[in-house]
């Protein structure tokens, strides 16, 4: 009987409770959105930071990797120290280079990597072969697209620009082995995987043995801070940074839209509070009268109360339902305009929906929904019956 009576109360009054449902749906879908973005863009980073496996990155002393020019001298020595420690299982060497490519006239530049086939972790081969040999390379496709080329071609490749002679120091012929996605590019940038000691020679660095990074897989269960206290000791010229650290790095960075989609999020929550209430308290200022009589001929307090409170959470289901759909369809459009940013990695996802956070906002929501509800009721129920009949009459 108390469902019935609480959905007749709201079809009387059809529209308003439509527009209550839809302005709780914004709510739900605000709401659901700033929790996908407050979570999303931490787990992206953590995802693509562990895809590969690899738990710490060396990069040169008091840098984060690639965010300076410096670059690890002596690399040979420091892989051969690092595959001392028991608990490292591989370890991968990255060099990067600016190199430029002569097509149809025109010089096409692209960035290209220095990488050991068997344990780098840049990139993932879709198609061909990785590095077979010292004449071949991996392309990207915004590389193959730029360039026109195919794999099995021959490109004229050139690096180590210099500004007095304008020359290239460095030019090699190599042959497209295979096509990858780089992991930790963006996808429009045009790059390009050689083997480390290639592009070392091309970039003008033979003798000098320098990389920018090492990354570094440690063996099941071992101490990631142990490893880098040890590395950092043995090889003071380097930093090494274990995955959790760089994902609180970029998390403190990243501080602007979380702090945001906490506001956001409150905000949503009030709203949706504050719709619900205003509905429900002028439903019952409606039917003042009407629950005077019911009281009148032996409804029970309790009874009116919970016919109320069913009121405010349907509205509030039919709110969350819809504003689950559209959070979803928001969050998708939001994440393909985020994504076009420049130097964006191409598998972050700003918006990343995770069920025990996003069902605990949204039950946030319908508990909201309740409570809204609640003290309107009681003091609808709680009202002189006599009194009440008797002001209803005269009116």
């Amino acid at each position: 009987m108390r469902f019935v009576l609480a959905a007749a109360s709201l079809q009387r009054q059809g529209t308003r409770t439509l527009l209550a449902v839809l302005g709780v749906a914004i709510s739900a879908a605000l709401l659901l959105d700033m929790v996908m973005l407050s979570t999303g863009m931490r787990e992206s980073f953590r995802s693509l930071l562990s895809r590969q496996g690899f738990d710490l990155r060396i990069a040169p002393r008091g840098t984060l990797p690639f965010d300076t020019d410096a670059t690890i001298a002596d690399a040979s020595a420091i892989a051969r120290t690092l595959k001392e420690h028991p608990e490292v299982d591989a370890v991968s060497p990255v060099f990067g280079a600016s190199v430029h490519i002569a097509r149809d006239d025109a010089t096409i530049a692209a960035t290209a990597l220095g990488v050991d086939p068997a344990v780098q972790g840049d990139y993932e081969l879709l198609e061909g072969t990785s590095l077979p040999d010292t004449m071949s390379l991996v392309a990207s496709d915004a590389f193959l697209v730029a360039t026109g080329a195919r794999l099995g071609d021959t490109l004229r490749i050139a690096a180590g620009y210099d500004p007095q002679l304008r020359t290239w120091l460095g030019r090699r012929a190599l042959v497209i082995s295979g096509r990858a996605r780089f992991i930790y590019l963006p996808a429009e940038q045009r790059a390009i995987a050689l083997r480390l000691p290639v592009l070392q020679t091309m970039a003008g660095a033979p003798g000098t043995d320098r990389v920018n990074l090492f990354m570094v897989r440690l063996a099941p269960d071992a101490d990631a801070d142990a490893v880098q206290r040890w590395i950092e000791a043995r090889s003071p010229r380097v930093t090494a940074v274990p995955t959790a650290v760089a994902i609180e790095q970029v998390d403190a960075r990243l501080s602007y839209f979380r702090q945001l989609a906490y506001i956001l999020g409150a905000v949503s929550l009030i709203v949706g509070f504050l719709l619900v209430t205003t509905l429900v308290t002028v439903s019952v200022n409606e039917r003042v009268g009407e629950i005077a009589v019911m009281r009148a001929i032996g409804v029970s307090r309790v009874h009116i109360v919970q016919q109320i409170i069913l009121e405010g959470l349907a509205i509030s289901l039919a709110g969350t339902a819809i504003g689950l759909l559209l959070g979803l369809g928001t969050a998708r459009w939001l994440n393909g305009i985020l994504a076009t940013f420049p130097g964006l990695p191409e598998p972050i996802d700003f918006f990343l929906f995770q069920p025990r956070a996003a069902w605990t906002a949204l039950g946030m929501l319908v508990l909201i929904g309740i409570a809204a509800g609640i003290y309107p009721a009681w003091r609808s129920a709680s009202l002189p019956i006599a009194a009440t009949l008797r002001e209803e009459a005269v009116g």
